[in-house]
């Protein structure tokens, strides 16, 4: 199935491409068909998760984020590439939780981020090799970042 039309089934919506935080690229292609996608935060049209998960943020609401965050990360994908329908396989994520010091299920809210992925793409495309890892504070009090490789035609 064409991944727009999976897309609106699921009602999804791919988001303006987001603003860089910095002086960077939001993605560049490197090697053969390979494309390395900047961090990218949950911060949509100026609205967000924020805080740390695990005292100011629930772990459904960093779910929520992380899915918010993947479609930022997607949006930077579409504006580099034309058409999601080129990607192969999302080969490695790296997602970043801001997290409370006792909070330890940053792999919990990474799965909201590879659920969407495989919902969208299907396991053989969208279920990527992945790294969830708890932070102290992320660029603008942002619940989830998310930065990753992926290959395409």
């Amino acid at each position: 199935m064409d991944v727009y039309s999976k897309m609106k089934s699921l009602g999804l919506v791919i988001p303006p491409v987001p603003k860089n935080a910095g002086l960077f690229v939001g993605c560049k292609s490197f090697g053969q068909g390979l494309l390395y996608v900047s961090g990218c935060g949950c911060v949509i049209e100026g609205e967000g998760m924020r805080g740390k998960v695990g005292s100011e943020v629930s772990l459904e609401q960093a779910r929520k984020a992380a899915a918010d965050t993947m479609l930022n990360f997607l949006a930077v994908v579409e504006n580099e590439l034309g058409d999601l329908n080129r990607i192969k396989s999302f080969v490695k994520l790296l997602v970043y939780v801001a997290s409370d010091t006792t909070f330890q299920e940053q792999p919990k809210v990474a799965d909201g981020a590879t659920e969407l992925l495989v919902n969208v793409f299907g396991e053989q495309v969208g279920l990527p090799t992945r790294s969830a890892v708890g932070v102290a504070v992320l660029p603008g009090d942002i619940s989830v970042e998310i930065e990753g490789v992926l290959e395409y035609m």
